[in-house]
């Protein structure tokens, strides 16, 4: 659920470190992560960006607007980086049993494979990024978890060839209704 403008800085050259891995449950639940009722309605939240080959970090912010109609869930995330550019995307999930979904969005590789992973759910999708050199297909997996005090952990692994290349760390929490514009405006 991370968009591409915060991977162009993972990726420098040819080089490639770290193995990758799905990421864990970043810590204990008793809460299961459903999609169409934990992203209903208004999330934001802060994450940070690690890239794997400098170690260098890069904040962002995003707010994601999530309807549900029975069948589809539609994510609609702006994203705000420190530097103070701003992106939209757009997530089409479709449900298509109680334990998986197809995922959808314009800049994405395919089909992102959505599935509920014991109390969490993992996105599987891959992801062109601009590098130097062009173009490179990165891969993504991501966790997401359900926490205790009703927060939403999110843990993404980026990797090339098996290799890890960058993570996430972010955490979304749910707000109040108000226009994405006056969000934005926070930010800035």
């Amino acid at each position: 659920m991370i968009d591409s403008k915060l991977f162009a800085t993972m990726i420098m050259g040819t080089a490639l470190a770290g193995c990758a891995s799905q990421p864990a449950v970043p810590s204990p639940t008793t809460k299961t992560m459903i999609l169409e009722q934990a992203l209903v309605g208004r999330t934001a939240g802060d994450g940070i960006l690690v890239n794997g080959l400098t170690g260098q970090e890069t904040k962002f912010s995003v707010v994601i607007d999530g309807t549900w109609d029975g069948k589809f869930l539609t994510l609609v995330e702006e994203f705000f980086y420190s530097d103070g550019a701003k992106e939209r995307k757009t997530w089409h999930l479709t449900k298509i049993s109680d334990v998986e979904y197809q995922g959808t969005r314009d800049d994405i590789i395919g089909t992102a494979k959505v599935y509920q992973d014991g109390r969490a759910v993992r996105l599987n999708y891959e992801l062109p990024v601009k590098t130097g050199i062009g173009n490179i297909a990165v891969r993504f997996r991501d966790l997401l978890s359900l926490q205790d005090d009703g927060s939403i952990a999110n843990r993404a692994i980026a990797s090339k060839f098996g290799l890890r290349v960058g993570r996430i760390i972010l955490t979304l929490h749910r707000t109040p209704q108000s226009t994405l514009a006056d969000v934005g405006d926070e930010h800035r």
